[in-house]
């Protein structure tokens, strides 16, 4: 006959004895309950206001909405795309600014890393649209590219910093020049723990493609407010949130979906693995004995 000891507990996390499983099995069945129950009130609201008639689901079979949306979804990908680019690049140049040696070239990209990051994206949007008269396009992506730039920057520039002081000294002491400390030393292992917040970034200018609509640039919102708008259809509000909200979500998962697997692949990565060094033989003389 054996005996199942209890798990230890650590400093950390005291085991739950038989009353708090108990009561933690209360506390999530009513929890369950209760998301249930607002969910299913949520559901009656629909359905009691009518958002589930044919009428109202009858502009997505047709063809022209369906390209309608199509086309949306292609141009927020599009201002996402050359957005996440030029984000990425303006927040390396910023942070190699800040961790310059030269003091004229730290106090420029603080300030413009600082100003950046305070002004509004959609008064930014907003400028370069009138102020510029640029193209909805270009408006929305200099606006995207310059807050979350800025934003990256920092990310960036804390990244490098977090990495243990002793790494850039051993690479120092090897000769190496800076831009090749970063480059070779630093930037490689700070990779790993900026890419989280790094995707989180990047999400967030996903979602601030939706801006576009402001400008009359035709991103997916865009395309869904002048469905939503349709008076033939009875003003279809709550099913094209339905329909457009799932695909934004799907595009945020698949984002970080994306960066898991890129981090997955790093770690698998030749360079980061043990090399094998061969065993000594017999008569092998070291480097300077004689």
């Amino acid at each position: 006959m054996t005996t199942r000891t209890a798990p230890a507990s650590t400093a950390l996390y005291d085991i739950p004895g038989p009353a708090a499983r108990r009561r933690h099995r209360t506390y999530g069945i009513v929890s369950t309950a209760l998301i249930l129950a607002a969910a299913g009130w949520i559901v009656f609201l629909l359905l009691e206001t009518g958002q589930f008639s044919g009428a109202k689901w009858t502009p997505f079979a047709y063809k022209g909405i369906q390209e309608l949306l199509l086309r949306g979804l292609g141009n927020t990908l599009k201002a996402f795309a050359y957005a996440a680019v030029l984000s990425l690049v303006l927040g390396a140049v910023l942070a190699v600014g800040r961790l310059s040696d030269h003091r004229a070239v730290r106090w420029v990209s603080t300030l413009l890393v600082e100003f950046f990051r305070a002004m509004p994206v959609l008064v930014m949007i907003f400028f370069v649209f009138v102020a510029l008269k640029a193209q909805p396009l270009t408006a929305l992506v200099t606006g995207l590219a310059l807050y979350n730039g800025s934003v990256l920057a920092e990310v960036f520039r804390t990244g490098i910093n977090s990495v243990d002081r002793g790494q850039r000294e051993a690479a120092y002491a090897l000769g190496m020049r800076k831009t090749q400390v970063t480059t070779y030393v630093l930037a490689p292992q700070a990779v790993r723990a900026m890419l989280p917040t790094i995707i989180s970034q990047l999400v967030v200018a996903l979602k601030d493609t939706s801006l576009g609509f402001l400008i009359t640039y035709e991103e997916f919102l865009h395309a869904g407010k002048l469905i939503a708008s349709n008076l033939d259809y009875d003003l279809p509000f709550i099913p094209v949130v339905m329909v457009i909200s799932p695909i934004y979500i799907g595009m945020c998962m698949l984002l970080s979906w994306f960066a898991t697997w890129v981090a997955r692949q790093e770690r698998r990565s030749p360079k980061t693995k043990a090399v094998e060094v061969a065993p000594a033989e017999p008569g092998t003389v070291l480097p300077g004995v004689r």
